[in-house]
Order: structure tokens, then C-alpha cells, then sequence
């Protein structure tokens, strides 16, 4: 399972199509576009968490939730994010 943080601020428990690891198309359907992988800075993550890759240049809204949560110090995140775990990803 997986977690979709959108930008308006909600979020629901997502899971890959085949119930097992997400595909590529599904990480990017998440983000609405090329898919980043957020650094983890610190090293203190269990999972990872993926944000449209143009979503700064495409003007893309505010994530709150998730760069409180997720986004590296004096950074942050915009657009939809999923966060999954390393198991979820082919």
C-alpha cells in the first residue's frame, strides 16, 4: 500500500494495479507527469517518495503535507507525491 498525498491536501491509500509493484505509467499517473525520486538527505527513510519532475517549471501547487513530511530542509514540494515502499517498485 501505498500513500497518495495530493496538493489540494488529501490523501488516500493507493495500491499497484497487479497488487503487487507499481509500474512506471503509475508512478507518473500519481504525479501527473516524469517522476523524481525526493533525495533523503538525512537517511532516516524507510520508503521512497516521488514528485512530478517539471512540477516547479509546470507551476504546480503547494504539496504542504508532504514537504512538511518528506521535502529536504529549505526545499519543497509541489503537485501530487506518492510514497511507497522499495518492495512497491519494479
Amino acid at each position: 500500500m501505498a500513500i497518495w498525498y495530493k496538493a489540494s491536501g488529501e490523501t488516500q491509500e493507493v495500491f499497484p494495479k497487479n497488487g503487487k509493484k507499481f509500474s512506471l505509467e503509475e508512478l507518473q499517473g500519481y504525479v501527473g507527469g516524469s517522476i523524481e525520486l525526493v533525495p533523503d538527505i538525512m537517511d532516516r527513510r524507510k520508503e521512497l517518495v516521488f514528485c512530478n519532475e517539471e512540477g516547479k517549471l509546470l507551476g504546480l501547487e503547494l504539496n504542504r503535507e508532504a514537504t512538511l513530511k518528506y521535502a529536504p530542509p529549505g526545499d519543497v514540494l509541489v503537485g501530487d507525491v506518492l510514497v511507497c515502499s522499495q518492495k512497491e517498485i519494479r
